[in-house]
């Protein structure tokens, strides 16, 4: 019975020595093996079954993956001497385990500085360019210098910065109600313009119909009137040639006229009996 259980310590002691002796690092993972503190050899283990010396050797792992920085939000002037809050985030990895641990240590630290040159980085390229140009034509050019000069930096430090993204900019609060003043004062005066211009294109286009309708009224008027004095002097030419034919049958034509037209209703006339009036009547 003794010996079963000295057997089964001795097995429990030689897989707590096994399990001590190994280390296993996963797929999306680096590790360094640290003596008494301080890193073993010149490079990082990738995944895989490694071995160790117990109790005196230790192992530490840090994510190989594509990992996420969203920095905190800052001020930064432009060029044309505005305040602008900047939102940014950062998509990195370290690609060198050793060097990160012997600079940053950590996690943290490596955020730490990330978040110092990126910033950096960030203030002088936005520094370069205006408000409109940040906001409407050069973010992309602005990313692309922030993210390269980033990673000649933090290439000692083991880290490797993929991409750097502006996700918000804005005014500081207390700018935005002056600027949106400015702005709307602006469009006011632009609506005005245009409402000024359009009245005066309008009475430029009411003054020139006016003019083009008394013309044409105007000539309408003296054609009538030429149209009127052709048709009387044809009239008179037609009574002088009746009047030169026969005298006194055009005289008894206009008398029965006049009395057709003067004695059509209850008229009263008082004439003197020899009245040329009555000439054909009596």
């Amino acid at each position: 019975m003794k010996k079963i259980q000295f057997f089964i310590g001795l097995l429990g002691l030689g897989v707590f020595l096994l399990l001590q002796c190994v280390f296993v690092v996963e797929q999306t993972e680096r590790a360094i093996l640290l003596q008494l503190g301080k890193p073993i050899g010149d490079a990082s283990y990738g995944p895989g079954l490694h071995f160790k010396l117990p109790f005196i050797q230790n192992v530490i792992f840090f994510d190989s993956r594509v990992l996420e920085y969203d920095a905190p939000i800052a001020e930064i002037i432009t060029l044309d001497k505005k305040n602008m809050v900047v939102d940014n985030f950062s998509r990195w990895r370290i690609v060198d385990a050793l060097t990160f641990y012997q600079t940053v240590r950590n996690i943290p630290g490596g955020l730490s500085r990330i978040d110092d040159i990126v910033y950096s980085q960030m203030r002088e390229a936005l520094g370069r360019y205006t408000f409109t140009e940040i906001v409407a034509t050069e973010r992309s050019t602005i990313m692309e210098e922030v993210t390269t000069k980033s990673n000649v930096l933090l290439k000692e430090y083991g880290v490797h910065i993929i991409d750097v993204r502006i996700k918000r900019t804005d005014l500081p609060q207390e700018n935005q109600n002056s600027i949106y003043g400015r702005m709307q004062a602006e469009r006011e005066r632009q609506a005005k313009q245009y409402r000024s211009e359009g009245r005066e294109e309008a009475t430029k286009i009411t003054t020139a119909a006016d003019k083009t309708r008394t013309i044409m009224l105007a000539e309408a008027n003296r054609e009538a009137e030429a149209l009127r004095g052709e048709g009387e002097a044809v009239a008179t030419g037609i009574y002088a040639q009746a009047l030169e034919r026969d005298p006194e049958f055009y005289e008894f034509v206009r008398t029965m006229d006049a009395y057709k037209k003067t004695m059509a209703g209850q008229t009263q006339f008082v004439l003197t009996p020899d009245s040329t009036f009555f000439k054909y009547l009596q």
